[in-house]
């Protein structure tokens, strides 16, 4: 059967037959004694109920005549509307895909948003789609503080405890933020998302926050319907769960409309007052099945599915309207039947707009780029006397020190004059306060700039990738550290799914701009292992949007390192800014003791930006690296001219996604031969298969080659030098054309 059609008959059933109470109450009036919901907020409530059921109506019905594209519905989970009364406009909200009740009733905070038009140009995919112009069905809108989430796996959460760690920290420092001091970060998922990963990390990560004794406001919302898709949530289990945790504040609401809204008043109350995480369990059903493609039926019995449907809150909340004399039957009915009409229309106008038709208009706000902004930015000189006063009688550009002119030295300096110039810069990851990190790149920041803004963290990626989220959209620029590169893996979903696609999918609403320093590629020698010595890069440059910078040298360390923040900075971008570990300390090029691999630290305002390259020497090969393998093809280069005669060039690409493919068929045309040295490995995990393609596909006439590391794990010790590439290994390979 139509169980759709089930549910609505039931509840037209009930008002059709319901007589209404002897004596009605107020609109003032509480729905009980005891209860802070008025008889007039209840009545606003069901509205707002009732619209978000006629929208998941109406989406199946379009959905069945191949008009509309979504039909995971609300329907059962509409007590959440008592939590999009409760907040406040000025509290950012990331929500759960069953979420129609709460933006029904958050809208009525702000009159200019109509939540029936903007949800069904939503299910349609429409352009006209005011958050997503139809790149995906998302709850979100910018005037509601609703950033959109795709993730129905609670991948939402690590950021939404990244915005309250930011919110907490408001008085340490010298940044306004839009919100008052008393907002909170609000964030709802489900029972079977609770158990994943993602949202044990973020739970985890917000009591950790607190015991350390870092305000952390934000209010956990577990929808609990009591399955995932077809798997039954343990009774008892959320509860069991998180009812005792320390550091988390625990509230159940279920029962009759005016007992949850009680309870709602006191979490929200609780956290907006204690500054601390709540964890709220929501009680709820789940109507019709997952979606619209799930038979219900194949997991469920008929007795099950009825079951459920008795306990509709729709038809239990009329029931109690009517009951206590807050609304009659027919009140009720009005309601309704306007309702359906107003969602009816609203489809029927979304289902006739148009759709986003072309690459360049689906892909307009993945990577936002203003050349002229981002140079400007970059290029603002730091305060002279303030930063002659933080460096004392020696600025980093005037010391020739060798230990100081290394790469990871004017990493350190760089971090530290951009802290000075940009007062939103948050540093922070694992060890780098106290410590410095494992390679002391941060060394002495902490102590110069407090504990406000350089952070030690838990030791755990998403969590750090999540506040960088969260920090982002709160107005700050984040300067996350990743450890290694080969950790990153355990998190690169949060810059994948989460980061990467916030701009996309909120038409550049919203922005989490950050700077992700992350350690890594191969060469270290008497340490790593796959584990510290990993070369691939694949998983990253597969993300859309994601602007990869990789230095080879420390001069140019610190001119992209200002380029890439304020790209982040003016643009919203992600940024992965990857900084080989072999690179950090090394002085010398060709011979111990040349010093040729030291350079002096940039004067501020000199700056490098994404497309900018670095070619050296002529020749009618030329030779592309980046990194490590830059290093090694400069090597190569004097080998070949001073032992074989032969003379070539040699490109830096320095930026790894986008690649500069401008600069590489520049560079390319007339020479007779381009040789790409890839120091990643062979099957997808650097960059040499998508320079040749581009060459190729682009006509070029020249013979082209490469040389890659083998496809394999970095073993420990010498036979790392087995798999991975050589100086030797270039020569050959350039001797071959």
């Amino acid at each position: 059967m139509d169980r759709v059609s089930v549910v609505e008959a039931n509840l037209d059933r009930y008002l059709s037959e319901a007589q209404p109470a002897p004596r009605p109450l107020a609109p003032d009036a509480p729905l009980r004694p005891g209860s802070e919901l008025t008889a007039q907020q209840a009545m606003e409530l069901w509205q707002d109920q009732a619209t978000s059921r006629s929208i998941d109506v109406e989406a199946r019905r379009l959905k069945a005549q191949g008009r509309s594209f979504y039909t995971i519905s609300s329907a059962g989970h509409e007590q959440n509307a008592v939590v999009g009364t409760q907040l406040r406009l000025t509290d950012p909200c990331f929500l759960h895909y069953r979420s129609g009740g709460f933006m029904m009733a958050r809208s009525r905070h702000d009159p200019e948003v109509d939540p029936i038009r903007d949800t069904m140009l939503s299910i349609c995919a429409s352009k006209d789609d005011p958050i997503s112009q139809g790149r995906h069905k998302v709850w979100g809108s910018r005037r509601l503080q609703v950033p959109p989430q795709t993730s129905t796996i609670a991948s939402h959460l690590p950021k939404a405890v990244g915005m309250a760690f930011a919110l907490g920290r408001t008085r340490r420092l010298e940044h306004e933020f839009e919100y008052p001091d008393d907002a909170l970060v609000m964030c709802s998922f489900g029972d079977a998302s609770a158990n994943h990963a993602t949202a044990l990390s973020g739970i985890n990560s917000a009591r950790y926050a607190l015991r350390r004794g870092n305000p952390m406001p934000i209010l956990f919302v577990c929808e609990d319907n009591g399955l995932g898709i077809s798997v039954e949530t343990p009774a008892r289990w959320i509860r069991e769960s998180y009812g005792g945790m320390r550091y988390l504040r625990y509230f159940e609401a279920d029962g009759e409309v005016d007992e949850i809204w009680n309870v709602v008043d006191e979490a929200i109350e609780t956290c907006r007052t204690r500054r601390l995480p709540v964890f709220l369990h929501l009680r709820t059903e789940r109507l019709w099945g997952h979606a619209g493609s799930d038979i219900e039926t194949a997991y469920r019995s008929q007795e099950e599915i009825r079951a459920v449907e008795a306990r509709d809150p729709l038809l239990r909340n009329a029931c109690r309207l009517v009951e206590t004399g807050a609304a009659t039957p027919e009140e009720l009915k009005g309601i309704l039947e306007e309702v359906r009409i107003r969602v009816r229309e609203a489809g029927e106008e979304a289902a006739g707009q148009g759709h986003l038709a072309t690459p360049k208009e689906v892909m307009e706000p993945l990577a936002p780029y203003d050349e002229s902004r981002i140079r400007a930015s970059a290029a603002t000189p730091v305060d002279p006397e303030r930063r002659r006063a933080f460096w004392g009688e020696e600025l980093p550009e005037e010391i020739t020190s060798p230990v100081k002119r290394t790469m990871a030295a004017h990493l350190s300096a760089a971090l530290a004059d951009e802290m000075l110039k940009r007062p939103e810069i948050l540093v922070f990851g694992e060890d780098v306060g106290r410590k410095g990190g494992v390679y002391y790149v941060t060394a002495g920041l902490q102590k110069r700039f407090g504990q406000g803004r350089v952070i030690d963290t838990l030791l755990d990626e998403t969590t750090i990738l999540g506040v960088a989220q969260g920090a982002g959209m709160a107005g700050l620029l984040p300067v996350p550290e990743i450890q290694y590169l080969a950790y990153v893996h355990n998190a690169v979903d949060q810059l994948r799914g989460e980061a990467a696609s916030l701009q996309f999918f909120s038409t550049g609403q919203f922005q989490n701009p950050m700077v992700v320093r992350m350690a890594g590629l191969a060469y270290q020698k008497g340490f790593g292992g796959h584990f510290h010595n990993d070369n691939s890069i694949g998983g990253l440059r597969d993300i859309p949007g994601l602007l990869m910078a990789t230095p080879s040298r420390g001069d140019d360390a610190v001119r992209m390192l200002r380029g890439c923040l304020a790209t982040a900075a003016e643009c919203g971008r992600v940024v992965v800014f990857l900084e080989p570990i072999a690179l950090y300390h090394e002085k010398d090029l060709h011979q111990e003791g040349d010093g040729e691999w030291l350079s002096d630290y940039p004067a501020p305002g000199q700056v490098l930006l994404p497309g900018e390259v670095k070619l050296s020497g002529e020749g009618d090969l030329l030779v592309i690296s980046y990194a490590n393998g830059y290093r090694m093809s400069l090597q190569a280069q004097r080998i070949l001219q001073e032992e074989h005669g032969r003379s070539v060039q040699v490109m830096d690409l320095r930026w790894l996604n986008p690649l500069p493919f401008e600069a590489i068929q520049e560079a390319a045309r007339g020479k007779a031969g381009v040789l790409v040295v890839d120091e990643c490995r062979r099957t997808g995990g650097g960059i040499a298969e998508a320079v040749v393609a581009e060459l190729a596909e682009s006509g070029y006439p020249g013979r082209l080659s490469s040389v890659r590391a083998h496809d394999t794990f970095v073993p420990l010790g010498p036979a790392a030098d087995v798999v991975l590439i050589g100086t030797h290994d270039i020569v050959e390979a350039a001797l071959g054309f």
